[in-house]
């Protein structure tokens, strides 16, 4: 569903912008001096005026920019998530009025597109591959705004802090992975202020969309792609068992039934699965082969306390795995130790590590965080130790 123009729209439709972008400038250098203005920025403004003020950046002037290398944004566009839609979304700024950048989720511009005069323009701004376009480096723009509130951001004329991009209009907007939600980077859509068009949201927001919708048809035809790289496997191997990708996401079942996704693998790692119970993972060229450990494979874990950081280390059906733990979670997996195969409930715990029984939600929330980084050592109701796993502590009193 895309998101009301009117929810963060920078102007109305209608409005003078000559005469807006007046007003915009007097209500800006009033803020910026400390005086009265004229009347309030927009809240979204306000807000990011107050960060940026108390970041200590300068209003009156461009802020410092610094560029990566061409090599190291080379580097981070092979890396970033938008790659496989980079190209087909700088399309939509073919001959068109305006710039369309891409950002990685830091804020750091990687692809530009746009018509050579305003790309030249752009470049006295320092609005280019490389540079990074967040609140801290060039104070209140659509792009480190976005950033800041999660949220698709619109500027225009003086609501940005730099008085050099007062000529300009901003229309930012985050897109997200949609198999994880995490966010990939930003969609920037700029150009000269009295330009802004109301139909430049929408545009900004629905290349958006339909890059994320592309990004999950990638993302099904690498499953496809190691469903049949592993089908050997699949067909000679006994028993229940899943191929899955790096990031838990299920290509094939063979006797048991899934949800789309598991937790990450990792090798030698211990896997909750419902249906499956305790598992281990084996790596395959281009995934993971996921099967129940079994009741004779021993998963045996050591917690060693002695060191300036606790470190869990974990053996069964591969290398070693180890992982640092914080001083919270350590204590929680040396309680469920002393617990026995009985463990313990959410508020047993918050009384033996908070001292009272108020702080249940705390506990689950700590859990649930430990279970992600260790996997399925911990079982649930109560919270205990999984079967057939063995945990020696070390340093422990």
């Amino acid at each position: 569903m895309l998101t009301k123009m009117g929810d963060y729209s920078a102007v109305r439709p209608g409005t003078d912008l000559s005469s807006h972008a007046r007003d915009l400038l007097r209500v800006h250098d009033a803020v910026l001096a400390g005086d009265r203005p004229p009347h309030r920025p927009r809240p979204l403004v306000e807000r990011s005026w107050s960060r940026v003020l108390g970041l200590g950046l300068d209003p009156g002037h461009a802020n410092t920019r610094d560029p990566l290398p061409a090599g190291d944004v080379e580097r981070l566009r092979r890396a970033s998530g938008l790659a496989p839609v980079a190209a087909d979304l700088l399309r939509i700024a073919e001959d068109a009025a305006f710039l369309m950048v891409i950002t990685g989720p830091d804020g750091t511009i990687l692809w530009r597109a746009g018509p050579v005069a305003l790309r030249r323009r752009a470049d006295v701004l320092g609005f280019g591959e490389g540079a990074s376009w967040t609140e801290a480096a060039v104070g209140t723009n659509a792009i480190g705004t976005a950033l800041v509130e999660a949220a698709p951001v619109q500027l225009f004329s003086a609501e940005h802090f730099e008085p050099a991009q007062h000529a300009w209009y901003c229309c930012a907007h985050p897109v997200h992975d949609p198999r994880t939600g995490d966010l990939l980077g930003i969609v920037d859509v700029s150009g000269p202020a009295l330009t802004l068009h109301p139909a430049i949201g929408v545009l900004v927001e629905t290349g958006v969309r339909l890059a994320e919708v592309q990004l999950w048809r990638h993302h099904a035809d690498r499953l496809e792609r190691l469903r049949r790289s592993a089908a050997h496997v699949a067909g000679t191997a006994r028993g229940p068992l899943l191929i899955v990708d790096d990031h838990g996401w299920v290509a094939h079942a063979s006797g048991v039934a899934v949800r789309d996704r598991i937790g990450a693998p990792r090798e030698g790692a211990p896997l909750g699965v419902p249906g499956l119970g305790l598992c281990l993972a084996e790596r395959l060229p281009e995934g993971w082969l996921v099967r129940p450990a079994g009741p004779h494979a021993a998963i045996t874990a050591t917690l060693d306390l002695t060191g300036a950081s606790p470190l869990l280390e974990v053996r069964g059906g591969g290398d070693p795995w180890r992982t640092p733990l914080t001083r919270r979670h350590a204590d929680i997996l040396a309680l469920l130790h002393d617990s026995g195969p009985a463990g313990r409930t959410a508020a047993q715990l918050s009384h033996v590590l908070y001292g009272d029984g108020a702080h249940v939600v705390t506990v689950r929330a700590e859990i649930s965080r430990l279970r992600r980084a260790i996997g399925a050592l911990v079982a649930t109701n109560p919270y205990r130790l999984a079967a057939g796993v063995t945990l020696d502590v070390l340093g422990h009193m």
